[in-house]
């Protein structure tokens, strides 16, 4: 007796087939990855059409690390939807190299390189104001404040909270690595090259506005007798009016700033 096969029944339901991609970060982007996926190529499983950004950020890495995917040779943008057996490189962002005719994740590269920090990197924000940065700082900016105003300014959000640069409607993005102060501020200057864009002491370190000189009779009602007698040079915020001088404190953020511009040169 011969069956009657039901062809329906026997379909394989692919939508919950396992596939796999193999996967290859470059630079920095290992940060985030264990030792065994470090700077190699290695074998991703899936289930289903996800995004290619879900899988990076499942992986771990923000995306808003990221300048250029290659999905078999070619460059595509965060949505697009993998395939079984797609060879993924996935490069991190470099601003200084002009990538636009090749990536497709944003319109246009960050050019004009300006400053929004999260609660804990308070003293980066003065660090990078001492060195001339346009950089937005308050400790009671929440993260969908954070996120608001760097869209509508185009600024780099740094933080140490992966978790905020994954959230989708962040652009840009860098997540700092170090905890000392002194050196988030040569980690910043390193993966954006602004060290020969550094212009010290132009900008107030308490408020981020700009300075401008002043004649010292305008303000001699405000200063101490000291500070008068044995200084002729100020400066004055054109924002929170704070004046400034070159004293003792001015010769320390000098040196500061010069041992972090020596490290340029360094790996």
């Amino acid at each position: 007796m011969l069956l009657k096969v039901n062809n329906c029944l026997n379909l394989t339901d692919y939508s919950g087939m396992i596939k796999q991609v193999t996967i290859r970060f470059y630079a920095e982007l290992n940060d985030f990855l264990p030792s065994g996926k470090k700077k190699v190529a290695f074998s991703h499983s899936f289930k289903g059409n996800p995004a290619v950004k879900d899988v990076i950020e499942s992986i771990g890495i923000p995306h808003t690390e990221i300048d250029m995917i290659l999905v078999n040779g070619n460059s595509v943008d965060f949505g697009y939807l993998l395939k079984n057996n797609d060879y993924i490189s996935v490069y991190p962002v470099c601003e200084t190299f002009d990538i636009s005719g090749v990536t497709h994740l944003r319109d246009k590269p960050l050019r004009n390189t300006k400053f929004i920090l999260d609660l804990h990197l308070g003293k980066l924000a003065k660090y990078l104001r001492m060195c001339g940065f346009d950089t937005l700082y308050q400790n009671d900016y929440d993260d969908e404040t954070i996120i608001q105003i760097s869209n509508a300014t185009h600024r780099i959000i740094l933080t140490r909270d992966v978790g905020l640069l994954k959230t989708g409607s962040v652009s840009y993005g860098y997540f700092i690595r170090s905890q000392q102060p002194g050196q988030q501020l040569a980690e910043v200057l390193k993966h954006f090259d602004l060290f020969k864009t550094v212009e010290p002491f132009n900008r107030c370190i308490k408020c981020n506005g700009n300075l401008q000189s002043i004649e010292k009779q305008t303000i001699l009602h405000q200063l101490e007798p000291n500070t008068s007698k044995y200084f002729d040079k100020f400066f004055i915020c054109s924002q929170c009016c704070n004046i400034f001088w070159e004293g003792s404190h001015f010769e320390r953020m000098k040196s500061f700033i010069n041992n972090i511009l020596a490290q340029q040169s360094d790996d």
